[in-house]
């Protein structure tokens, strides 16, 4: 049996009744972010080290905030504030201007420009199982309440959401709530992840797969059926260039503005990724593919002696624009439910070396985007190249002589791979058919 989690996001039919706690909750879950994240700037400054979420917990767990929400909601909170510190240690060893993740609030200003007051946002609040009865005939949730919400009668203990799901989804096995406020619809709405056991598929068959992920070209994929795809990364440059410069225009003006573009170009980002490796595991089961290689991001991200690569000021924007961890974590959950193993290999050497001959040579790769092999008299593309090396699963060899890679490597399919470009409304389509590309 293969297992698998499900989202399933649903109305809240008695908004009016449970608006008030959710409010309070999403408040006290900014309240306690604020917190925990003064504490984990604190202790960089005095140590020079980041306190991982047990550390947290253990530092917070007495604190007046950490009991504004059920126990395991404060925990996921400290949770989410340990992984974006992690991520900005990461992303600061390339870019010394990246910032650490900053405090939860909203400003107002009067007419004059001067802040009249400060408010905190609604974050999200998730709930585990142990905060969650659920009442599946009825479809109804009981939450419970953090201790310093809770009220006499006992009823008033928990927060009682009737829910509305789209027609033909059921909701079991529920694992996990989430109350996730829409700025731009001014409401609640809940997110239900729930756990299914399904049979675990048959390979589509014997195939094999290559993904190289990079910065101009998101995703290259190499086929042993000799056949190639590019994934160009235009939507993703496009919003990253776009929104980072609308927020900014928001930074002074408080409001709803700034959170509802950052929803926005985080949703955007999502539906690349789901579309991407959607449309990448149809193509594989197409071509009965049973098995993907995804390069290791350590090649994407570091050099050979393990630090981090600089790309230049635009390249580092870019690059750590993109979540590579989540695309691959999405690609995986996508293939497996299809019965396709993804499996990481190395790429070291990969983007340098011929994967017709084996020859390695940095000066092979004379453009971004063109690889150039003298001893084959061959021209190929980049990107390509190095999808099909890792498809490969390329060896490093210490002999002088290129090792035999055997079989028929015709290169008509390495220089001229399908390019599909991704559009807002219809997914990922030939780029001749993509037409939608404003932000």
């Amino acid at each position: 049996m293969l297992e698998i989690h499900r989202t399933h996001r649903a109305k809240i039919l008695n908004h009016s009744q449970v608006e008030d706690p959710l409010d309070r909750h999403g408040w006290s879950a900014s309240k306690l972010w604020n917190v925990a994240n003064y504490h984990s700037r604190q202790n960089w400054d005095d140590t020079g080290e980041i306190p991982d979420h047990s550390d947290l917990k253990d530092e917070l767990k007495g604190h007046i905030k950490y009991k504004g929400l059920h126990s395991q909601s404060s925990q996921r909170v400290l949770e989410e504030l340990a992984e974006a510190f992690n991520s900005w240690y990461k992303k600061r060893k390339s870019d010394n201007r990246a910032n650490p993740p900053g405090y939860r609030k909203k400003n107002y200003y009067d007419d004059h420009g001067n802040r009249v007051h400060e408010e905190h946002p609604r974050s999200t609040v998730t709930w585990k199982q142990n905060g969650i009865k659920h009442d599946t005939k009825n479809n109804r949730v009981r939450l419970s309440k953090g201790a310093n919400h809770k009220e006499h009668p006992k009823a008033w203990e928990y927060i009682l959401v009737e829910y509305e799901t789209r027609p033909g989804v059921t909701v079991e096995n529920l694992q996990q709530v989430r109350a996730v406020y829409d700025n731009s619809k001014g409401r609640w709405e809940l997110h239900l992840v729930c756990k299914d056991d399904v049979e675990t598929p048959t390979a589509p068959g014997n195939e094999t797969a290559g993904i190289d992920l990079g910065i101009c070209n998101f995703a290259a994929v190499a086929y042993s059926t000799e056949q190639a795809d590019l994934y160009p990364g235009n939507r993703l440059k496009q919003d990253g260039y776009y929104f980072p410069k609308e927020i900014a225009k928001c930074d002074d003006s408080g409001g709803e503005e700034a959170p509802r573009l950052h929803a926005k170009w985080s949703e955007r980002r999502t539906h690349f990724f789901h579309s991407l490796s959607k449309h990448i595991v149809e193509r594989c089961v197409e071509k009965g593919v049973g098995r993907i290689n995804i390069g290791k991001l350590a090649g994407v991200r570091e050099d050979d002696n393990g630090e981090a690569k600089n790309w230049g000021k635009h390249g580092n924007l870019d690059l750590h624009g993109w979540a590579f961890d989540r695309f691959s974590s999405i690609l995986e959950y996508k293939a497996k439910v299809e019965g396709v193993e993804v499996v990481e290999v190395s790429e070291r050497d990969t983007s340098k070396t011929c994967c017709v001959c084996g020859r390695e040579d940095e000066s092979q790769r004379v453009e971004r985007g063109l690889y150039v092999c003298e001893p084959c008299d061959a021209a190929f593309n980049a990107d390509v190249n190095g999808a099909e090396n890792i498809r490969l699963e390329l060896k490093q060899s210490n002999s002088e002589s290129a090792p035999d890679l055997g079989g028929d490597r015709s290169t008509g399919w390495l220089a001229q791979p399908k390019v599909y470009l991704h559009g807002l409304s219809r997914g990922f389509q030939p780029r001749e058919e993509v037409v939608d590309c404003k932000p």
